[in-house]
């Protein structure tokens, strides 16, 4: 079944529960989709929703970044639950490991010699782990291993 139809349901079935932190959350989710489809005219892959999520989550990170400065608990535990609901529909996290295994064998794929060949490197893995892994921690990674 498709991520976006699991939403779907998923939404229904909070509503006939009276989940409201969960309804709240997948609407929001669901409107973004239906935005971006319009958007773009076309309809949204699993692809594209895992990256529409992941960027709620840092949205939501940020939030309760800011409340908690702000003195806000509560409604940086509303944030927090909200990102645990968005973090179900996620696919798995990759493992440092495996993610470095991945960023050597490009390396050594793309014959990259340093951290002037960071483009290279970054082109194949980043659409690889898309949604598995974040940019940043891909970057790091890849500029470590340059390095050395």
């Amino acid at each position: 079944m498709e991520l976006k139809q699991i939403l779907l349901s998923d939404l229904k079935g909070a509503m006939k529960s009276r989940d409201s932190l969960k309804v709240d959350t997948l609407r929001l989710i669901v409107s973004d989709i239906k935005y971006k489809e319009i958007d773009l005219h076309e309809e949204l892959g699993d692809g594209d929703i895992t990256a529409l999520l992941t960027t709620q989550i840092k949205r939501r990170k940020e939030a309760a970044a800011l409340y908690e400065q702000g003195g806000r608990t509560d409604l940086k535990e509303k944030e927090e639950k909200e990102m645990a609901i968005i973090q179900t529909y996620l696919p798995e996290p990759v493992g440092e490991e495996e993610l470095k295994q991945r960023i050597a064998e490009v390396i050594a794929e793309t014959v990259a010699q340093g951290p002037k060949d960071m483009g290279k490197v970054m082109k194949v893995v980043v659409p690889e782990f898309k949604g598995k892994a974040e940019g940043d921690r891909i970057r790091k990674l890849v500029t470590e291993l340059l390095a050395s």
